[in-house]
């Protein structure tokens, strides 16, 4: 299976339905053993890796849905799924919804990422800084930034196009707080989409266009896109080990402490523990540590055995 192609069912599931779940394999019957999982799109494409491994290992059925980190943590809040991909740690909110639906939870990372800043393959620009991105993304720009060289005069005199993930992103979420100084304050003047193949195609297709969205999705369209240097530094996985790329972030599973009592549950998530580190760097995000992954898989064991 092409790596690739674990992106382009990311943009199958978002046009049946946002948040839709995607079966892997054949159609499941409702006594069949289902783990059910939802969430960011940034994750997915180590989740569904995962998730088709141990389906071929003879495992139970796993479906894997992409509402945005934040729709997905309201399903999990709500125990309709068992597991929550996410880009971002749990909210103050989202941990109020989950106690007062009575679920507990495991937080486990899984992964980091390099948010990487795109263009069309066209574009002059190579490279932009934080202060620029600021000046391109507040809300303040709103109907005032409108063309390249208002934010860096020798920026081509061309109109500016934004791309971005929409309000149910945990991307959105990061990429506001970095960049704007506070979580959520964005222009609101641009396409948004929680489908990151969505803002690939946007990007892809406008010589004057500009969005954001994780490395791996960046890494299986180089052919459509370019990135951008953020303060002179690429965004690859050696400048982040090397802690230099300035939008790097850790990413996550969450898992259901009741939902982990069922034995398919607790088997996907000790086979994807396991099997994360090779995942990871098949769809090109920056994998753990081996000592990470062991430390993860004792804790959510303990946090399982104690439930």
């Amino acid at each position: 299976m092409a790596v690739k192609s674990l992106f382009n069912r990311v943009a199958l599931t978002s046009a049946i339905a946002l948040g839709a779940t995607l079966s892997v394999g054949s159609v499941v019957q409702s006594q069949e053993k289902i783990v059910k999982i939802d969430g960011s799109s940034t994750v997915y494409p180590i989740t569904e890796v995962i998730a088709e491994g141990f389906q071929k290992a003879g495992n139970a059925k796993v479906t894997v849905g992409v509402s945005g980190t934040g729709g997905g943590f309201k399903k999990f809040c709500a125990g309709e799924t068992d597991i929550s991909n996410a880009s971002r740690k749990i909210k103050d909110k989202e941990i109020e919804a989950c106690k007062a639906s009575g679920t507990e939870y495991v937080e486990i990372p899984v992964a980091i990422d390099a948010l990487t800043v795109v263009v069309n393959p066209n574009s002059a620009i190579s490279n932009i800084t934080t202060e620029e991105l600021k000046k391109m993304w507040a809300p303040e720009a709103e109907g005032k930034i409108t063309r390249w060289n208002q934010v860096n005069a020798s920026f081509p005199n061309a109109p500016l196009k934004l791309f971005g993930p929409g309000p149910d992103s945990g991307t959105f979420d990061y990429f506001t707080e970095e960049i704007v100084g506070k979580a959520r304050a964005s222009r609101k003047d641009y396409v948004p989409s929680e489908d990151d193949n969505v803002l690939v195609q946007g990007v892809s297709r406008d010589k004057n266009a500009l969005g954001y969205f994780g490395y791996a999705y960046y890494v299986a369209n180089k052919g459509r896109l370019k990135a951008l240097n953020i303060n002179g530094v690429a965004p690859t996985p050696e400048n982040v080990d090397a802690t230099k790329y300035p939008m790097a972030r850790t990413i996550y599973i969450y898992v259901s402490k009741k939902a982990a009592t069922k034995p398919e549950v607790k088997s996907f998530v000790q086979y994807y523990l396991t099997n994360a580190k090779a995942a990871v760097q098949k769809v090109n995000y920056v994998p753990l540590k081996d000592a990470q992954y062991a430390d993860a898989l004792k804790m959510f064991e303990s946090a399982v055995a104690s439930k």
